[in-house]
């Protein structure tokens, strides 16, 4: 295995995992040993295909599930021995849709409050369905809501009680554009406001435009944590893309060296470089084309995205695995 890079966050932790693993009756193994901190006021993604644990993590901080080992500190109460006081820091909107039916926006999100022992505030309450677009379906009976509708019910209910740590898991998974954008909206006004943020998405490019952190968890194992800015400078590549004048059959022996990648038919080249590196290879390959009498018509440079580093990071693992 790898070894994983663990950046610590910029802010005090307002989270503190340590230890952390979970194997269920049945003998499967949903979270090795997983140490993590989280900064306040940090928004922190959680990547990872289906399977690999980001729910199980999750549910666990939250206090739905019991780990196996390791200890959870939520804004400095234990998740075990003082679950009342961690729990009410923390608020979860889960994947699944789990409203009463029968009730109306504003009972359920009132009442969401109630439950953790806050006292009435109607024009907070208001403010949260306001910020949802929700407000003009105050009295509306949730059973009668679109899904994307119930699914801003489940934000306001898990912002009702005033939480110092939200829980996105998968929030924006099948939702119209309206209601992602204003999750987003949110998530900065919230940040602004201290609030710590941990997502889980599939919409990697929202975690790139979003998380100030990134974690990669594979198989129930954290394999990297690091800021983004930092992981994208590290490990994306970039890709130069040579649209060719005439088609090639092969890749010429000359060009082994740096490995390009035939395209679009034999119609384009393609040439991956580290753009960190001192010498990135491109001038030599470009003379080494002309020197072959290679004409282009055109060439451009693509950035690797998050999603890619993701891939690549993923492959890896399993590569090391195997």
């Amino acid at each position: 295995m790898t070894p994983t890079t663990n950046t610590p966050p910029k802010a005090a932790p307002v989270i503190t995992i340590a230890g952390l693993s979970k194997t269920y009756k049945s003998g499967l193994q949903a979270l090795k040993t997983v140490d993590l901190s989280i900064g306040k006021g940090e928004i922190f993604a959680l990547l990872g295909p289906n399977g690999a644990g980001k729910t199980t993590l999750i549910s666990i901080v939250c206090g739905i599930v019991t780990p196996s080992t390791g200890t959870v500190v939520a804004d400095g109460f234990d998740i075990q021995s003082q679950y009342r006081q961690a729990r009410s820091r923390i608020g979860l909107v889960p994947q699944e849709l789990t409203t009463d039916a029968f009730e109306t926006v504003l009972a359920t999100v009132t009442f969401s409050r109630g439950l953790f022992g806050k006292a009435p505030n109607p024009a907070f309450v208001e403010q949260v369905l306001r910020d949802l677009s929700l407000w003009d379906k105050k009295d509306a009976k949730i059973m009668t809501l679109s899904g994307g509708m119930k699914r801003r019910v489940m934000i306001a209910k898990a912002l009702s009680h005033e939480p110092d740590i939200l829980f996105l898991d998968e929030p924006t998974a099948g939702v119209d554009v309206e209601l992602r954008r204003d999750m987003w909206q949110l998530v900065r006004k919230l940040r602004d406001r201290g609030v710590t943020i941990i997502l889980t998405t599939h919409y990697i490019e929202e975690a790139e435009e979003m998380a100030d952190r990134v974690g990669v968890i594979l198989k129930g194992e954290l394999i990297l944590v690091e800021e983004t800015k930092a992981l994208m400078k590290k490990l994306g590549k970039k890709t130069l893309t040579l649209n060719l004048a005439e088609p090639m059959a092969a890749v010429p022996a000359e060009l082994a060296q740096w490995k390009p990648e035939l395209k679009n038919e034999g119609h384009e080249l393609e040439y991956s470089f580290d753009a960190n590196a001192e010498d990135t290879g491109v001038p030599s390959l470009i003379r080494a084309l002309e020197k072959l009498g290679v004409g282009f018509k055109d060439l451009n440079t693509k950035q690797s995205s998050l999603e890619d580093i993701f891939v690549s990071l993923v492959h890896r693992e399993k590569g090391a695995v195997a």
